[in-house]
């Protein structure tokens, strides 16, 4: 039975690559939008065909640097000046979300600011995948659509046929992102124990659990130097696992990472599009497309049909 009203797909500007993989899976038209820069760096955004009553869908990542998340609030600003029926941000990566506390004084919690801002500017939905904490999904109070890369990733993991298989964590944070892979798929646990100086920089790290002679997958929710992957591959070869391989959801990859993936002892590195990465920088990164698992959700967010029958975990 067709929709009464009509819906309508955009994207901000740095990610149109994954908007029009999207618009490819649900066949249809990537909606017409114009970015317009002043000298000063300052930009204004307009929609270039009416949006009046419609549901609009806002694909835009906010990774760094901030003008993604400040476009993204610029397009949901417009569109509710344009009389839109719904606005939904489809954000594959939610930006600013490690700070979802205060773990030390006198700090923002940005993950909260964030979400303050997008619902002022006006959104009434958001459909995202693997915040870095669950909770940040309270930090709204509308709909928070949060999906899964395991849909993807489980399928391409069965598909290496690994033998003796380990799932681990890169550190005790992670580990009930990583524990429900073990589950699922039956395999054992294993953690490593990591203490840090300053951000993004690892001072030690143990393991805890037995790799000699097994397939490691280490699961995280992003990559960002890779430090602390690199540095737990090359730990479990030493203790003999016979191979290491990482599932990231969000490739970061700032600063020297694609260097430490390249002269670590990763066999490989599996991230989405979530984040746009050139895999000519690196080789051993592997990229899975999220476009019909966010094609599916936006078409049965549009129908009012259900949408936790896809998810594997």
């Amino acid at each position: 039975m067709p929709h009464k009203l009509p819906f309508k797909i955009f994207s901000g500007e740095k990610s149109e690559y994954l908007a029009q993989k999207i618009c490819e899976s649900l066949d249809c038209e990537l909606g017409k939008k114009v970015k317009t820069t002043f000298s000063d760096g300052e930009f204004a955004v307009y929609y270039d065909e009416t949006v009046r009553g419609c549901y609009v869908f806002i694909v835009q990542s906010t990774f760094p640097n901030s003008d993604n998340l400040m476009e993204l609030l610029l397009m949901i600003d417009a569109a509710k000046r344009a009389s839109a029926y719904k606005i939904i941000a489809v954000m594959p990566y939610f930006g600013w979300a490690r700070q979802d506390r205060k773990d030390k004084p006198r700090v923002s919690i940005a993950a909260k600011l964030v979400a303050d801002l997008l619902s002022t500017a006006g959104v009434d939905r958001i459909i995202t995948m693997d915040l870095h904490a669950d909770q940040i999904q309270g930090f709204f109070d509308l709909p928070v659509d949060h999906l899964y890369a395991s849909t993807i990733f489980i399928p391409y993991l069965k598909s290496l046929n690994l033998d003796n298989l380990v799932i681990a964590s890169p550190d005790v944070g992670g580990s009930k992102r990583a524990n429900s892979y073990a589950k699922h798929l039956g395999v054992p646990l294993v953690l490593c124990h990591k203490s840090r100086e300053k951000a993004n920089e690892v001072s030690s790290m143990s393991i805890i659990g037995e790799v000699q002679g097994k397939n490691v997958v280490i699961i995280d929710d992003m990559a960002d130097t890779a430090g602390t992957l690199a540095k737990a591959a090359n730990l479990m070869v030493q203790n003999g696992a016979k191979s290491v391989r990482a599932m990231v959801t969000h490739a970061v990859m700032s600063g020297n990472a694609a260097k430490n993936v390249t002269d670590s002892e990763l066999t490989e590195l599996i991230c989405t599009d979530s984040i746009p990465f050139d895999t000519a920088k690196c080789p051993k990164v592997k990229v899975l497309s999220v476009a019909d698992m966010f094609g599916s959700t936006i078409s049965n967010v549009y129908y009012n049909k259900s949408i936790s029958e896809q998810y594997v975990f």
